[in-house]
Order: structure tokens, then C-alpha cells, then sequence
């Protein structure tokens, strides 16, 4: 008899566990409240080999600026009604070269690859006062891409309005994390310029302080991966309906041989 009940006692402790509740559901969730939580610094985007930059020069001479813009046109009818010469200027796009550089107009080639979009800014502007007086330029990023794989509601390749994108607006825009996604280990893959290779740092969304992480806000072409918790894991491994037995079916054979053991006294 005794044989028989370490039996079903050691059946019933792995079904338990087996039904074991789901935890680190909730973003955020473990803080120590005696430390106070600061956001991370955003430093802005760095610019990388194949990124389409949008770049418009103005000045208070608008003859002056037409070189520096290839995208002037002559205003419609303009000509015909002989009126004065305007111009429309708009943005100009510039993909950046596999060695790192932007063919600009007048300027030539000009090495950003690695700078933030302010630093190119401030370096085109101060080329310019060569030619311009007073030239202000803006610089926009019209490619800021990412990638979400795993256990998300909508995974894939993503592209973001926003260019100050941080991880959970990241998820949101991918169907936010599934039941069966652990929050615990999100993985980020970001290529390294230093290292010249991908580099993987492993996230932990139930902690607050992920806000004081380097990687709270993306870089365009980041790609995270939402591993599937442990319950996930099994169940796909080894199949959904005998998972279902194991935990199930465990209680009632413990329960079958407890009976048999006893009816037999």
C-alpha cells in the first residue's frame, strides 16, 4: 500500500505543477518603490548606411536656397502669366551611402553615418554660411523601420511616425504582448557600429526600471523577439492535447489508484 500511495503522491505534485498559474502577466510590475525611477535620456536616432533622409534648406534669399534644394519647382504658371518666378521647395531625399555618406548639392559628399539628426543639421548649416546667410536646414528620418516577432498579437516589420519610439510603444503598435508571451525575456537586436556585428540584450518588461535602460527607446532597424513562456514552450513541444492528459488525466490515475489500494484491504 505504501508503494502504491508515494505513487500517487509524487502523480499528484506534478500535476499541480502543471497547473501552476501564470506569473509576470503585468508590465512593470516589480518596483522598489524606496528608489525613485528616472526616464532614460533620449539622445536621438544615429544615423546608419541605407537610411532616406529628407533634408530642406531655407534662408531669407530664396534665389540663394534653389541650389541647395533639388526638389524646387518653378510654381505653376509662373511664366504664362508673367509674373515673377516663385518657387515650391519640399524636401529632398537622400539615401545614405554604404560608406556613410550623402552626395548634397554645391557641398559634395558629406560623411554622417553614426551622427544624431541634430549633429547633421549643425554641420550642414555651418557649411552653408559659406553661401547662405543665416541657413537653416531640417532633417527628417522617413525610414525609421523595426521589426516584432514572437508572441504578439500582430508581428512583422513596423514603421514608425514617431522617431522617439520607446519599447512599449514599440509593442502597442505590434497588437501588444499574448497570454502566452513572457514579459521576463524580451529579446533586442541592435547591430553594434563598434563591434560590427548584431548585438543581443536580453529585456525584463515586469521590471519599472526598464525606463533607466539604454535600450528604452529603439533605433531603426531593432528587432525584438517576445520568447513564449515556459507553458508555451512545453506545449508546443511536445503536443497541446497530450498536455492537456498529463495535467489532467494525472489527478484522475492518482485518484483511480488510491481507490484500487484501498478496495483491495
Amino acid at each position: 500500500m505504501k508503494k502504491y500511495f508515494s505513487v500517487f503522491i509524487i502523480i499528484t505534485l506534478f500535476a499541480f505543477q502543471a497547473c501552476k498559474p501564470k506569473k509576470n502577466i503585468v508590465y512593470m510590475s516589480n518596483n522598489n518603490f524606496e528608489q525613485e525611477v528616472s526616464q532614460a535620456q533620449y539622445l536621438g536616432l544615429h544615423i546608419q548606411e541605407g537610411d532616406r533622409l529628407q533634408i530642406l534648406v531655407s534662408a531669407f534669399e530664396e534665389i540663394a536656397v534653389r541650389p541647395f534644394n533639388q526638389a524646387t519647382m518653378p510654381a505653376t504658371g509662373s511664366a504664362a502669366s508673367g509674373g515673377s518666378g516663385g518657387a515650391s521647395s519640399s524636401p529632398t531625399e537622400y539615401i545614405v551611402t554604404t560608406d556613410g555618406t550623402i552626395v548634397f548639392p554645391v557641398l559634395g559628399s558629406i560623411y554622417c553615418k553614426g551622427m544624431t539628426k541634430q549633429q547633421l543639421k549643425q554641420d550642414l548649416e555651418s557649411r552653408l554660411k559659406r553661401y547662405l546667410t543665416d541657413p537653416m536646414v531640417t532633417v527628417t528620418l522617413s525610414n525609421f523601420n523595426f521589426s516584432v516577432l514572437g508572441e504578439v498579437g500582430s508581428p512583422g516589420q513596423k514603421t514608425s511616425p514617431n522617431e522617439r519610439l520607446n519599447l512599449f510603444q514599440a509593442i502597442a503598435l505590434s497588437g501588444d504582448i499574448k497570454y502566452d508571451g513572457n514579459k521576463t525575456s524580451v529579446k533586442l537586436i541592435r547591430y553594434s557600429e563598434e563591434e560590427g556585428k548584431d548585438k543581443v540584450v536580453s529585456l525584463d518588461l515586469s521590471e519599472a526600471s526598464i525606463v533607466n535602460s539604454p535600450y528604452y527607446y529603439l533605433q531603426q532597424n531593432d528587432i525584438l523577439y517576445v520568447e513564449p513562456d515556459r507553458n508555451k514552450q512545453v506545449s508546443v513541444n511536445t503536443n497541446s492535447n497530450v498536455d492537456n492528459w498529463i495535467k489532467y488525466g494525472g489527478v484522475g490515475l492518482g485518484l483511480l489508484t488510491l481507490i484500487f489500494t484501498l478496495t483491495r484491504k
